[in-house]
Formats: structure tokens, C-alpha cells, sequence
């Protein structure tokens, strides 16, 4: 079929061009041509094709074959039909079910620069690589967690309590305090509502209505547990500034200050305002006691995770308010439009129609305001369908962020904790002086201002379950049939 194969030690680069080269891709043969080859000089197969040489081959491949002339390389050959698309369509798609990072890796093999990628491929890439990154943080954190404490007695403390306090699977007794935490966040919010009930109020001395002194006592209790979580928390933070800006222990803080101002213009307010004005003040901070509902989130990993999906739907949450101002926009004013004609109209203007849009296309319907002609009907029908349609064309996108952000935060924990096993492992084989099985650290380097992946150079191989164990050094490569295993 075609030229006889090329021999070692050949450089005749015009003849090149229109030899032919077979490669033998994990069992799987391939009948390349050097024309093909030679679009990419720099690939691994071009330079195959024109090396000289037993020793330049089997540099580059597994093994070969003299008398067939056919190249042996032990890779996956469903990575490689994608891998040769480059060479004939310029660009690279990767099929479904392929690993991106395992992906990447045969392109690093065969010497193709990842740009030939499509853009999709490129995103499920960098998607990859993001979890990777994420997953070296966790195990980084995990690690520092568990590594030696400061010299200093007040460094272990400091440490100690910060486990305490922020890690409950660390201990049992910080798994106690977690469920402590999120008892007294429920105890309190039950009292905030119990204490509006005006069978549980009692009154003062000028005949008004204020708190019961036993909801009053455990409201007291609370403020006491949250203000020693929040201040053990800030003393044994390892950033301050870092602690005090973030966006729950604002909430936690915002729970806190209510009370204490409240106390103090208890105390000293009356003296230097009217009593009117203190009490309109102590009010509106009480309002504020309903941002520790807020704490939960804390405690409860769903909470975070519809958190994440609201954030990243942001997008869809946005074309739902505008489809809605459209449509309130267009229905109240054909609302208004059409009711002008009835003596007892309760359109009495397009803003005030708008309230009656806006409980229709969200179908509430209070029933302050409704059409009584025939066409202010068929309006309201109308804008009412419109709205169901509007309120549900963001709901899939939300549920899939919410599904696709609570499976990656499991596959993330699943992953630290494996990749502490296979630590712990080789730091076995290390100690017993075994290291073929050294695992790969990920690590986490800045290069030019970006944050890439790198492997540890204590990589000496990779095993998976169709393993070839390491030639020796006498030996100067495998044989066919090992290759094509």
C-alpha cells in the first residue's frame, strides 16, 4: 500500500512528503502520511518521521518495528483520533467522556499546543483547571491544619481555638459547639417572633407593651453566646482584616450591635433626647434582629450552596425583572386603557395600574383592583399567562447552577480527601523505601500574574489498571507485545 516504509538514517526530505508512516496507537494501527505530518513540524510524529536513527526513535516512541516499519506508542487511541484532527482540520474537538486534564496532557505528549483546542473544549479546560486549583486550596488548608502549630504557647492557642470555633468535623467538641451555635441561632429567632405575640407581652409602667422578662432573659442569653463566639473568633483569626470584612461576620456583628445600642439608649439616651425618640430608635433596632436568621447559612451547607446558584444566576434573574417591567408596563397601560369606558373604574391612573399588574403577572391577585369590562378581562388573561411563562423561563437554568454547584462541592471533597490519602501513602512508601509510587502534588504556582496548575517533578511515572512496570536500564524499549497491551 503505497512506498515501502521508511528505514532509519533516511533524510531525504522531498521523499518525505509522500511516505507513508504506521503507528500503533495502544493496538489500534494508523496509516499516516508525511505530506499530513509535516503541516506541523514541531509535533511529536513529524519529528518521528524525519528523525535519523534507532536511537532518535526510540526517543521518541515505544517501539518499532524494522521490518514493518510501524511505531509503537502505549496511549489512548480515542484521545489520539482527536489528537490527529489537527493535522487534517486545524483545530482539535474533544470527544464526550474524555478527561480535559487527561486530554491536555496526550496534547502535551504529542507536542500539539493547547490554542488548537475549540472554544468549548478550551472552557470545559479551564473548568478543570479551576477545580483543580480549588481542590489544592482545600488540600493546602487541610494541611496547614494539620501541620505543626507555632513555637509560642499562644500560637498553639490560637490555633486550637480556631478549629474549635471554625472547623467542626476537626473534633467532637467542636462539633458540639457548631450544634450549640446553630440551637441558639433557631432559640433566638423563635423568641424574636414569639415576642410580637400580644397574649405574651406584658406592660410597663406608662400602660405600653414590652417584652416578656423570661423572652427577654433568654434573648439575653443569646446575645451573651454570640458575642463570645464572635469575639473567640476574632481573637484566634489568623487575619483580623480579613475576618472582619467578610460578609457573614458582618451579619454576625449586625446581630450583636442592636442589642448593646439598644442598652445604651436605654441607659443614657433619655437624658439626651425626647423619650419618644428613643423609643422609635430602640424599635428600628430591634428590626435588625432579623439579619441573624443570616447566621444559619453558617451551619447549613444548603443555604451556601442556593446562595452560590442565585449569584451565579444573576443573568436569568435579570432578563426575569425585565420581562416582567415590559410586561407590567404594557398591561397596566392597556389596563387603564380599557377600563376608562366603565362609570366605576378602579384604574384611576397607569401607576396605580401598575399595582394590578404587577399582582397579576405574578399571579397573587388581592383583589383590590380588577377589570369589569369585557376587554380589561381578557387583559388581565392575558398578562396573567404571560407572567407564568416570564416567572418560569429562569427557573431551569437556577436548579441546574444550584445541582451543578452542590455535585462540584462534593466531587471537591471527595477528591481532598482522596489526594490526602495517596499523601499519606507515599509517605509511607517513603519511610520503607518504596518510592515507585510516588503521586503527583498538586501545586498551585503563579505565572505571569495567573494561576496555573503544575506537577511535582517527584513524578517518575503513571500506573492505571493496564500498568507496564519501568524497563530496566539494560533494556532500550519494550517489546510489541507489551506495547499493544
Amino acid at each position: 500500500m503505497g512506498s515501502e516504509p521508511r528505514s532509519p538514517g533516511s533524510d531525504d526530505s522531498e521523499a518525505s512528503e509522500d511516505q507513508e508512516m504506521v503507528v500503533n496507537i495502544g493496538g489500534v494501527r494508523h496509516i499516516l502520511y508525511g505530506d499530513v505530518l509535516n503541516r506541523y513540524p514541531e509535533s511529536r510524529l513529524a519529528e518521528l518521521l524525519n528523525c535519523n536513527g534507532y536511537e532518535a526513535i526510540f526517543s521518541l516512541c515505544d517501539d518499532y518495528d524494522p521490518s514493518k516499519g510501524e511505531f509503537y506508542f502505549d496511549r489512548d487511541p480515542d484521545s489520539f483520533k482527536c489528537v490527529m484532527d489537527v493535522y487534517y482540520f486545524g483545530e482539535i474537538h474533544m470527544k464526550k467522556g474524555i478527561c480535559p486534564i487527561c486530554f491536555k496532557n496526550e496534547l502535551d505528549f504529542w507536542k500539539i499546543e493547547v490554542d488548537f483546542l475549540d472554544e468549548c473544549c478550551k472552557c470545559l479546560l479551564g473548568e478543570k483547571n479551576d477545580e483543580l486549583e480549588e481542590i489544592a486550596q482545600q488540600v493546602q488548608i487541610i494541611l496547614a491544619d494539620r501541620g505543626k502549630s507555632a513555637d509560642s504557647c499562644w500560637g498553639k492557642s490560637q490555633k486550637i481555638l480556631w478549629k474549635l470555633m471554625e472547623k467542626p468535623d476537626s473534633s467532637c467538641l467542636a462539633r458540639v459547639i457548631a450544634v450549640l451555635s446553630f440551637l441558639f441561632i433557631l432559640i433566638s429567632s423563635v423568641v424574636m417572633c414569639v415576642s410580637t405575640i400580644p397574649d405574651l407581652q406584658v406592660t410597663d409602667e406608662e400602660g405600653r407593651p414590652v417584652e416578656h422578662p423570661v423572652l427577654d432573659s433568654i434573648e439575653t442569653a443569646c446575645i451573651g453566646w454570640f458575642s463570645v463566639e464572635y469575639i473567640l473568633r476574632l481573637v484566634s483569626a489568623p487575619n483580623k482584616l480579613k475576618f472582619v470584612l467578610s460578609f457573614m461576620n458582618i451579619i454576625d456583628l449586625l446581630t450583636i450591635l442592636p442589642f448593646y445600642v439598644s442598652l445604651i439608649l436605654n441607659t443614657v439616651g433619655a437624658s439626651l433626647m425626647e423619650l419618644t425618640n428613643v423609643q422609635q430608635a430602640i424599635q428600628a433596632l430591634r428590626i435588625m434582629r432579623i439579619a441573624r436568621i443570616f447566621k444559619l447559612a453558617r451551619h447549613s451547607s444548603g443555604l451556601q450552596t442556593l446562595t452560590y446558584a442565585l449569584k451565579r444566576s444573576f443573568k436569568e434573574l435579570g432578563l426575569l425583572l425585565m420581562y416582567l417591567a415590559v410586561g407590567i408596563f404594557v398591561f397596566s397601560a392597556l389596563g387603564f386603557t380599557m377600563e376608562q369606558s366603565h362609570p366605576e373604574t378602579l384604574f384611576k391612573s397607569i401607576p396605580q395600574s401598575f399595582w394590578w399588574a404587577i399582582i397579576t403577572m405574578t399571579t397573587v391577585g388581592y383583589g383590590d383592583i380588577y377589570p369589569k369590562t369585557t376587554l380589561g378581562k381578557l387583559n388581565a388573561a392575558i398578562s396573567f399567562l404571560c407572567g407564568i411563562i416570564a416567572i418560569a423561563l429562569p427557573i431551569h437554568p437556577i436548579i441546574n447552577n444550584f445541582v451543578r454547584y452542590y455535585n462540584k462541592q462534593k466531587v471537591l471533597e471527595t477528591a481532598a480527601k482522596h489526594e490526602l490519602e495517596l499523601m499519606e501513602l507515599n509517605a509511607k512508601n517513603g519511610e520503607s523505601g518504596n518510592s515507585r509510587n510516588e503521586h503527583v502534588d498538586i501545586v498551585v504556582t503563579k505565572t505571569n500574574s495567573s494561576s496555573n496548575l503544575s506537577l511535582n517533578n517527584s513524578l517518575l511515572t503513571s500506573y492505571n489498571d493496564t500498568c507496564i512496570p519501568l524497563l530496566s536500564e539494560e533494556k532500550l524499549h519494550r517489546n510489541r507485545l507489551q506495547s499493544c497491551k
